[in-house]
């Protein structure tokens, strides 16, 4: 009965049990890491089963029948002792060997990509570059950027950030990884379901940490040029900053936020700029807000490369402290 009161209060419906809250994969690798929960599930259902099957059998067997009745004392019952050790070991032996070995397959890189796309988590929106076509996609709090996939093609996602933690996490692809400064962690996927699927932050990263929100949405081959080439049409050509640190003036720069990155109280900053392209993008007023105004709602945090000379080591040190 209590089961059955929690899996209502849940708001699950019947299409939803079977995957036991997860959602229906939308990748190659995703029913891998279902049947993984879903194995899960099943080994703390049947502990579970008969932790409280012996605690009820020795309520109800063992209990005091009479006033002047003193139930039997065991003591120093070696097999009892031996199961109660050995068992969870076993238990515990068998969850990692599964969770090892889906992880190791999910992981694993050895497969010849399609398309690389490097995701740069910021404060507070998503950068995507495109890496093998050359052009990008940014968005802001008030504006979610797109991700477009084609369906059916192994992609390489290379994930950092440009100033804090994030976490790149889309539900339905069942696989969440950080985003790290100085830092690339990467995963490859086979998007297998042609829609559009919901992704967010899952690290808490600052102030707009709930509005950090994404689509990916998975088409044809034939949608997904057409995409391309409506990005070089809007002048979005070229690579943003990847939030990649390999060399001190690169961290320097990193934490010098004053000069690099968009701060409360200035909002009026440079315009972003891909990193191989001198020339301003068509469209930037609509992606950076026309100049004079403050919106707070589509000012994008600024991942264009700081064009002062690093800050000394004290202010550097303030900066940083006044962020983490």
């Amino acid at each position: 009965m209590l089961a059955l009161v929690l899996l209502t209060c849940t708001g699950c419906n019947t299409e939803d049990l079977p995957n036991l809250a997860y959602p229906d994969p939308a990748t190659e690798e995703g029913p891998r890491m279902l049947l993984l929960w879903q194995g899960s599930w099943l080994a703390a259902i049947l502990t579970g089963a008969v932790v409280w099957g012996l605690i009820l059998w020795a309520c109800i067997f063992h209990r005091k029948k009479h006033a002047n009745d003193i139930p039997i004392q065991t003591r120093y019952n070696l097999p009892i002792e031996a199961l109660y050790t050995i068992l969870p070991f076993v238990m515990v032996v068998v969850l990692f060997y599964f969770t090892e070995r889906d992880q190791s397959i999910i992981l694993d890189e050895d497969r010849q990509e399609d398309l690389t796309v490097n995701v740069v988590g910021r404060q507070w929106s998503w950068s995507f570059n495109y890496v093998d076509e050359n052009v990008y996609e940014a968005g802001t709090p008030g504006k979610e950027p797109e991700l477009v996939l084609p369906i059916n093609k192994l992609v390489r996602f290379e994930v950092t950030a440009a100033d804090v933690i994030h976490s790149f996490w889309v539900p339905n692809f069942l696989f969440k990884i950080d985003a790290m400064p100085g830092r690339v962690n990467s995963f490859e996927a086979t998007p297998n379901k042609l829609g559009t699927f919901s992704g967010k932050c899952a690290e808490l990263c600052g102030r707009d940490h709930a509005r950090m929100f994404f689509t990916v949405r998975v088409v044809t081959e034939a949608e997904y040029a057409a995409h391309i080439a409506e990005l070089r049409k809007n002048g979005q050509e070229g690579q943003l900053p990847r939030g990649i640190l390999d060399t001190k003036e690169d961290r320097e720069r990193a934490y010098n936020l004053k000069g690099s990155y968009a701060t409360e109280s200035d909002h009026s900053t440079p315009a972003t700029q891909p990193a191989t392209n001198t020339e301003p993008a068509q469209g930037e007023g609509q992606a950076n807000g026309d100049e004079g105004e403050e919106n707070t709602d589509s000012e994008p945090a600024n991942d264009a490369p700081a064009t002062s000379s690093p800050a000394s080591g004290e202010a550097a040190g303030n900066n940083a402290e006044g962020t983490s």
